[in-house]
């Protein structure tokens, strides 16, 4: 397995946790990127308060780093609304479902992450309760059971996940609004990180801010994580004054290339290039070469790949693209790639 990674966004320890949390937007003219998702989220709270009616069941979707939980916090701050938030891990039993729904009042937010790791026990409860605001709950067993009906008040269902394809068709039939989240450009990387710098007290120039936007992946979270590197290695190397320099040096030393690629992402492309001549490569032999989690590589590591055109995914394996032989100054042969598609 390899070391902790430095641009793991599936990844947040409990020190990120508290400093993200003081970093996060409090409502939606704060959050910078997703125009098209804040632009339909606010029509859609607009018309829910003119109603007055708890907002539509939303979904949100996309790699993980990308704010969804930030969002889900900033609907709550719009619509002055308590968010209650949880896990689909985090929920073992129905029971525990039931303890939850029943404490939400009228008007409040239930903020489930990673819902398509729901168990199907639970999310079968989940289906009355999204649909018309009861749950039946099963006490006893065999002749002695009885159904008991719960009565919930109104309350909007915001799920995140990574893996939408996962989601049962029942599940995602119930949720009455779609968002899907995209990797950001670095323009909008770059505000988060000026914005971000503020708030953290660290000066900062425009061309730094480019630069570590340009190494984050198209994540915010990756980028605070940057920023406070470069920020500790500005405050022990310079004088607590982030540049260009500063910048490149520290994001060099903690092994970040211009592209965003740490050691593990060049590790998946020399073995794609060099064990599997450069693919097609299934991503069971892929994970075997490197000893890695076949997981890790399909939630962190290729979805950035593939949008920046680094590898492609064929019927019959992954291949590596011409700049991905590029970067990593290896020969390309344009012949034998030819043949593979």
């Amino acid at each position: 397995m390899s070391e902790e990674r430095v641009i793991d966004y599936l990844r947040e320890n409990e020190e990120e946790k508290i400093i993200n949390l003081s970093l996060r937007p409090h409502n939606l003219k704060e959050f910078i990127g997703q125009k098209n998702i804040i632009s339909s989220l606010e029509i859609a709270i607009a018309a829910s308060k003119k109603r007055e009616e708890p907002l539509e069941h939303l979904l949100l979707s996309g790699p993980p780093g990308l704010g969804k939980t930030s969002l889900a916090y900033c609907i709550s701050q719009e619509r002055v609304a308590k968010l209650t938030a949880t896990s689909g891990p985090a929920i073992e039993r129905a029971g525990d479902l039931v303890g939850i729904l029943t404490n939400l009042e009228k008007g409040d937010i239930l903020f489930i992450d990673e819902i398509h790791r729901l168990s199907k026990v639970v999310e079968e409860f989940l289906y009355p309760a999204m649909e018309n605001f009861q749950i039946d709950f099963v006490i006893d067993k065999g002749p002695y059971a009885k159904s008991v009906k719960f009565n919930l008040k109104p309350f909007t269902l915001i799920g995140a996940t990574t893996r939408k394809g996962l989601l049962s068709a029942p599940l995602r039939g119930r949720f009455g609004l779609f968002f899907d989240f995209d990797f950001y450009d670095e323009k909008s990387l770059a505000s988060i990180v000026e914005r971000n710098a503020r708030l953290l007290n660290v000066e900062i120039d425009s061309q730094s801010c480019l630069e570590i936007a340009s190494r984050s992946r198209g994540a915010p979270r990756l980028c605070n994580r940057l920023l406070k590197r470069v920020r500790d290695y500005a405050q022990v190397v310079g004088e607590g004054i982030i540049n260009l320099g500063i910048t490149k040096k520290s994001l060099r030393e903690i092994g970040v290339d211009n592209e965003g690629f740490d050691e593990l992402d060049r590790k998946y492309l020399k073995a794609i290039i060099q064990l599997h001549r450069g693919g097609p490569a299934g991503i069971e032999a892929i994970a075997a070469s490197l000893g890695e989690d076949k997981g890790t590589l399909e939630d962190v590591v290729e979805p950035y790949l593939l949008k920046r055109g680094f590898i492609v995914r064929s019927p019959r394996g992954r291949i590596a693209a011409q700049k991905a032989y590029q970067h990593l100054d290896i020969p390309y042969q344009e012949e034998l790639q030819d043949n593979l598609f």
